[in-house]
């Protein structure tokens, strides 16, 4: 939000600099990010002075250029070559002198220097308006008033305004500081603390005054609730002109184009008061009535942007006797009954609109204007009028015509002012220090904060209605905090912390395997938890009921919240891959949201992403890519790292992986990972191998911080390991190598893991080769080869036969 200092010191005479200000402005919470200097002529005219054409002679060498002598105040007059037709001895003209720079319609600038045109020399340039930018004219240069000093500057001639603009990051919940008046006093609060004693200025609406009541334009409002506060007032005789040049300059300077006076005039009360206003055109009220209502689902209306809209059932509308709709209440106008050059007759309209429907009506419309910025986050009941009567005085002042009926206000039930009660032991305690009682009250008087009545142990306080933030006695305890600085609070030299005798810790835990993976070459991501609701039907595991969704989603691109962690990861993959970093370690600590019958649930997950080479390209270092085993040890050493070893496993009934496994201990899931599919990768543009891992956080903090275990004989002999390269069809998956294995041999088959994949134009169309270890143990004795021959053997055939596997 941009805040003009110069409009600011129309409230609060305050004589700081705009930096010191910007200071203070920021320990009160209105945080200014940046001061930016704004002229009203690019410039300044900096340099431009008056000048008197002495004489003026034909170049003697250019048909079209004359040279001429000026004075412009200095010791001597000087040389200046002008190519401007209406160039003239006697003529007060703008000299640019030595050194000055000017702006072009661009706002590049070029600097006058001295030099020799066609053989004369010239010491300046006597300017046309479009060159200062005064106007658009070139057709000769500038002509002044004959009255006018030599020397002086033309800023002063002009009168030319410079202004220091606050650039406020305001927070959602201040809607009483999205004005000018708002921040003036906010600063007079954090002032009067300093010490500095300056009255506020209002602006004045004493000269209110109805001068006919010709032209009456009543009111109806059919939902008191949709918009308990609605005033107007009809202008006639009016006449829509460019508005004056303070008005213009007030505009610009916080970034506002102007329009036209009628329009200009309702901006500036919007942002001097923070109340939004609207103009209609009476011609165009049909049966000289406004009725505030609610129009069926899918009604058309054309906005001013001139795009047709359906409207919903639950928007506020504003429509003539007839119930046509003429604008969306708070929101955004229609095209057809807005002012134009040819309107002679006003309605005003000055509401204050339920918040919450105002919000609605803007997110489903897609539509954030300056209205509808205030009003969904509440503005002064209170201003209703009073800027209504400031914006009518102004249009009679600037744009002609007269008051032509009373101010009509829809006003049934008053909004009341908030009541809270502070106690001074929690003010106390909050804050974490004493504040004294008499700057406390001082604090909330600055506020505007009634007190209503005091007792030792607190005070009963009446709140402003437009500090609609400040409903409990915690918010009451931030003002009084705010304005008395945080920087006075006194902290105690000593700290005091409690030391759990638990060594488990979840958060060293994370720390430890964040530190490692760091090691390893990962970065850390940090993705949103909102994502798309269709990335489901990428996978079977995910089921679409299990979606917590938004209720007013900001994009179909964050209507629900993820249920795996992978998604959003391979977004992050995508991004990089197509900025040419192709060589990715990303890790994420975050959580899954779903929502089940017994209610919901939120799970925290670790997950892995590699993709690429496994390291940088260096003279020194062979040059391998990631692969299944790569992963796969970076996930067995993170376990391990945690003491977790002995690890059981399975394959993944994951629907996401061409290729995956799970380890698990025990009946416990640890961990499940593998390749991505490549119709997954497809649906992110993303076409080389990308590899991934789902920890299940919760689980893995259950094995590591877990007190007890169990202790188990070491196996008293030896085990087997045996090899076996398999030549199988590619729909064949590792899971059922695995699980024919344990079905033909259940009593000393101990471990099936798969260390080798291979897929080539060395073997037969269709086929892959996989290379898989078995181990066997028998608890009781020492297996012989017979033994050890015959299982492999049974293993075998039944992989022939079930899997029609091949030995390579």
């Amino acid at each position: 939000m941009k805040i003009s200092y110069n409009w600011l010191k129309q409230f609060l005479k305050v004589d700081w600099e705009a930096e010191k200000t910007g200071e203070l402005l920021t320990d009160l919470g209105l945080e200014v990010e940046g001061i930016e200097i704004v002229e009203s002529i690019k410039g300044s005219l900096k340099g431009i002075v008056v000048g008197e054409v002495l004489t003026c002679d034909q170049h003697p060498n250019a048909d079209r250029l004359k040279v001429t002598t000026v004075n412009i105040g200095g010791d001597a007059p000087v040389q200046i070559v002008c190519g401007a037709p209406n160039v003239a001895a006697g003529q007060k003209v703008p000299v640019a002198t030595i050194g000055t720079l000017l702006y072009d319609d661009k706002g590049e600038s070029f600097k006058i220097k001295k030099g020799k045109i066609r053989g004369e020399e010239s010491f300046g340039m006597i300017c046309a308006e479009d060159e200062l930018g005064l106007g658009q004219s070139h057709d000769g240069i500038m002509v002044l008033d004959a009255d006018l000093k030599v020397g002086t500057p033309c800023a002063e001639v002009f009168k030319i305004e410079s202004d220091e603009v606050f650039e406020i990051g305001l927070t959602p919940n201040r809607a009483d500081a999205m004005c000018h008046y708002g921040v003036a006093r906010d600063l007079r609060a954090g002032m009067i603390q300093q010490g500095v004693q300056l009255e506020l200025i209002s602006p004045s609406v004493s000269d209110f005054h109805v001068d006919t009541r010709s032209l009456r334009i009543d009111v109806e409002v059919d939902d008191k609730n949709l918009a308990p506060r609605y005033s107007g007032i009809t202008i006639s005789g009016i006449t829509v002109d460019d508005s004056p040049e303070w008005l213009q300059n007030r505009l610009k300077s916080i970034g506002l184009t102007p329009k036209n006076n009628i329009v200009d005039i309702t901006n500036y009360v919007l942002h001097e008061l923070g109340q939004p206003l609207h103009a209609f055109d009476a011609t165009k009220i049909k049966g000289d009535k406004i009725l505030v209502k609610t129009l069926p689902q899918g009604t058309k209306f054309t906005t001013l942007d001139e795009v047709e809209r359906e409207l919903h059932q639950d928007d506020i509308m504003i429509c003539d006797g007839e119930s046509n709709p003429m604008c969306i209440a708070g929101v955004f106008g229609g095209i057809d009954s807005g002012v134009t050059e040819n309107t002679t007759r006003i309605f005003l309209e000055s509401a204050y609109f339920n918040p919450v429907s105002i919000r609605k009506s803007a997110k489903r419309h897609a539509l954030n204007t300056d209205a509808s910025f205030r009003f969904e986050r509440g503005i002064d009941p209170n201003f209703v009028e009073y800027a209504l009567k400031r914006a009518a005085l102004l249009i009679v002042e600037i744009a002609g015509g007269k008051k032509s009926s009373d101010v009509l206000d829809f006003y049934p039930e008053k909004i009341e002012d908030f009541q809270v009660f502070i106690s001074y032991d929690r003010l106390n305690r909050l804050i974490g220090d004493e504040i004294p009682k008499d700057t406390i009250k001082n604090i909330l008087a600055s506020l505007e904060i009634k007190l209503n009545s005091e007792t030792e142990g607190g005070l009963g306080l009446t709140i402003p209605s437009y500090r609609v933030d400040v409903q409990r006695e915690t918010d009451v305890i931030e003002e009084i905090l705010r304005v008395y600085g945080y920087n006075n609070i006194q902290f105690s030299h000593k700290l005091n912390t409690s030391i759990s005798s638990d060594d488990f810790d979840a958060v060293k835990i994370e720390n430890i395997v964040a530190n490692q993976l760091v090691a390893q070459g990962f970065n850390e991501t940090m993705a949103n938890s909102l994502t798309k609701g269709s990335y489901l039907e990428l996978t079977d595991n995910l089921n679409a009921d299990h979606d917590v969704a938004m209720l007013n989603p900001l994009s179909s691109d964050l209507g629900v919240m993820r249920q795996s962690l992978l998604f959003s990861g391979l977004e992050s993959v995508a991004y990089n891959i197509n900025r040419k970093n192709n060589s990715l370690k990303f890790y994420e600590f975050g959580k899954t949201y779903h929502k089940y019958e017994s209610g919901y649930s939120e799970q925290k997950h670790l997950s892995l992403l590699v993709s690429g080479k496994r390291n940088k390209d260096n003279w020194n270092t062979e040059k391998k890519t990631s692969d299944f085993f790569y992963l796969k040890g970076i996930v067995t050493t993170t376990l391990n790292r945690l003491g977790v070893t002995k690890l059981k496993t399975t394959p993944t009934k994951n629907d996401i992986f061409s290729e995956g496994i799970t380890f698990g201990l025990g009946k416990i899931k640890l961990v499940e990972f593998g390749t991505v599919k490549k119709s997954i990768l497809k649906e992110f543009g993303i076409k080389q191998e990308v590899l991934f891992a789902d920890f299940n956080w919760e689980n893995v903090l259950k094995v590591t911080g877990r007190k007890g275990f169990k202790v188990i004989d070491m196996p008293k002999y030896p085990s087997v390991k045996r090899d076996l390269a398999l030549l199988l069809d590619d729909d064949i998956k590792f899971a059922d190598v695995y699980n024919t294995a344990f079905q033909s041999e259940k009593k000393i088959l101990k471990e099936v893991d798969l260390f080798d994949v291979y897929q080539g134009d060395k073997l037969p169309k269709g086929k892959k080769s996989y290379a898989v270890s078995f181990v066997l143990q028998d608890t009781e004795k020492t297996l012989n080869d017979k033994q050890i021959d015959k299982t492999m053997q049974k293993i075998q055939q039944s992989l022939e036969k079930n899997l029609q596997a091949e030995l390579r």
